[in-house]
């Protein structure tokens, strides 16, 4: 288990392990920006800081299937 994570780490870092490396920065971007709207949402609403971190970290987490559904591995 380790050695396959570390082959993918490796793969990763050298900017193999995708078949397009542009589209995942696209798709990350893309889930990195809504998560960043929805805490700046929630937290212009006053809601306390653990209540903005957990709505917005469940909402990203929910969308990474979502946003990566399509990605070619090498």
């Amino acid at each position: 288990m380790i050695d396959m994570f570390l082959n993918s780490l490796r793969l990763f870092l050298r900017g193999k392990l995708f078949r397009e490396p542009r589209a995942v920065l696209r798709q990350w971007l893309i889930g990195f920006a809504l998560s960043l709207l929805a805490v700046l949402l929630l937290g212009a609403l006053g809601l306390p800081i653990w209540l903005v971190v957990l709505c917005s970290a469940v909402a990203a987490g929910a969308l990474q299937p979502w946003l990566f559904r399509d990605l070619k591995y090498a």
